[in-house]
């Protein structure tokens, strides 16, 4: 197969390589490359290079080529960072709208519900996006419970929603960063309690106790088909706010009781600056979206009191106890964290992010 040969070009340190479409390979490599003085394309003669046809970019990295590939219309050397966001109203969507300030990134909040395709599409026809980020969603109110006997919402939202943006961005050459979730697990004989054994990308979830969960494992595998998106699996997210109350901190110093099992957590000051990073970087596929380690309830707990308040106390009970206190059950689990450790090899884990983001800065104890 013949395949056009352009010059390398760069935007963040990767290096970008440009097919013309639906010739492009699946992932894609460096290929011999010819210049003029003049700084034209010269190109492999084929029957689309003669029509003029689209071109469209693939980047890809030495150390992650097998992540990243799809053909998007991203930022390039002529387009800047443009960033369409989804969960305007939403603690996460907030805070990516921070970060994007922060950045000096130019972005939007899309107004468009998920479920409507003919919306989507003006969402990105206005705002003219090179990348898309989704942290729209149910997760119910006050929690997931609410979705048990809101089913069908939450999967107009969670599946329908999900997978139309997946869908629209596609056509539109875009790639999608879509914040998911890493409830879908459960210890088990192969990923024992304790064990340091954490389930991989590529492993099958097997917790299915709540309807979110449900629907989330759902759309995870029927996304695995889409190479424009990037799955971000999130759990227990915590931040330095310690007055939201979708903090995990702040939600179980509020329980009168609380279950004390070792958990994968997601710091978001820590994690969120880096799915801004993964997303210029164009990665793709499915990514355990946790500090590395393992963090028990109890563990948290000490932590606020040493750092926030002395006077804290609180109670456990086992999982049976819970059971009668909450409507679905909640997944405990460990998710490795090698694939995300090994791309950015300075991600702190889970105990010392929680130190150096979330407790030192909101220290009230003297030391």
């Amino acid at each position: 197969m013949q395949i056009m040969c352009v010059p390398i070009q760069y935007t963040h340190s990767y290096p970008l390589y440009i097919y013309p479409r639906n010739l492009a390979p699946e992932n894609p490599i460096l290929v011999s490359f010819t210049t003029e003085k003049s700084q034209k394309r010269k190109y492999t003669t084929n029957a689309e290079v003669k029509n003029n046809r689209k071109t469209q970019r693939f980047i890809t990295s030495s150390a992650s080529a097998s992540y990243m590939g799809f053909p998007t219309n991203g930022a390039g050397a002529n387009k800047p960072l443009k960033f369409l966001l989804y969960g305007k109203t939403g603690w996460i969507g907030g805070l990516l709208g921070d970060l994007c300030r922060a950045q000096g990134i130019d972005f939007s909040y899309g107004s468009g519900r998920l479920e409507n395709r003919a919306s989507l599409e003006a969402d990105i026809a206005a705002a003219k996006p090179t990348h898309v980020l989704n942290a729209a969603g149910v997760t119910g109110r006050p929690n997931v419970d609410w979705c048990e006997s809101h089913k069908v919402e939450t999967i107009r939202a969670n599946v329908v929603g999900t997978l139309t943006l997946a869908d629209v961005c596609r056509e539109n050459g875009l790639l999608l960063v879509n914040f998911a979730t890493g409830c879908i697990f459960e210890y088990d004989k192969d990923h024992p309690l304790g064990s340091g054994i954490g389930f991989k990308e590529e492993d099958t979830p097997n917790f299915i106790g709540s309807f979110y969960s449900k629907t989330k494992a759902m759309v995870e595998d029927l996304l695995r088909n889409y190479d424009n998106v990037c799955t971000l699996r999130v759990r227990m997210p915590i931040s330095s706010d310690l007055s939201n109350p979708r903090n995990f901190i702040t939600k179980i110093t509020r329980y009168d009781k609380v279950v004390d099992i070792p958990n994968s957590m997601t710091i978001l000051d820590e994690l969120l600056p880096i799915s801004i990073e993964m997303a210029k970087r164009n990665l793709t596929g499915i990514w355990n979206f946790t500090n590395p380690g393992v963090v028990s309830h109890n563990e948290v707990l000490q932590m606020y009191k040493d750092y926030i308040d002395p006077n804290f106390s609180w109670k456990n009970f086992d999982l049976e106890e819970q059971a009668k206190v909450i409507v679905a059950p909640r997944s405990n689990n460990e998710l490795d964290t090698t694939k995300l450790k090994n791309m950015f090899p300075e991600l702190l884990s889970i105990k010392e992010s929680l130190v150096k983001y979330v407790f030192q800065p909101n220290r009230k104890v003297n030391a």
